[in-house]
């Protein structure tokens, strides 16, 4: 996989982009490239980019994604995404007035096992 395939997701370039300008995307901005990046880049290719983020050191970068792989945590909702916007300074979400933004669902396939693991959570859950 490559880093073009994240970039069909506007939100998921948006902070491509950032993390290249060497930006501060914020906690929860990582978290959610994390989450959503380790599906389609390698752990050293995440981490790379996790560690263009001024504020994350490597000890940081490295700790998360072994804290998202660990936990395979599913890609966030747009609503989550939204709600961790709100905790920062740095919008995740560039377009959140758009209904259809940050919706990685709808802009990236993800690996099945991504959608068996949520159709099994809302199993249970019922």
């Amino acid at each position: 996989m490559t880093v073009e395939v994240l970039r069909k997701s506007d939100m998921m370039a948006h902070l491509l982009d950032a993390l290249d300008a060497g930006e501060d995307i914020g906690h929860y901005g990582r978290l959610v490239f994390a989450m959503i990046a380790r599906h389609f880049l390698s752990k050293e290719e995440v981490i790379e980019y996790l560690l263009k983020d001024k504020d994350c050191d490597e000890t940081e970068a490295k700790s998360l994604y072994e804290q998202v792989q660990g936990k395979d945590y599913n890609p966030p909702k747009r609503d989550r995404i939204l709600e961790w916007q709100q905790q920062q300074d740095f919008p995740i979400c560039p377009n959140s007035d758009d209904p259809d933004a940050c919706n990685v669902y709808r802009d990236l396939e993800f690996p099945q096992h991504v959608y068996e693991h949520i159709s099994s959570y809302y199993a249970h859950k019922a």
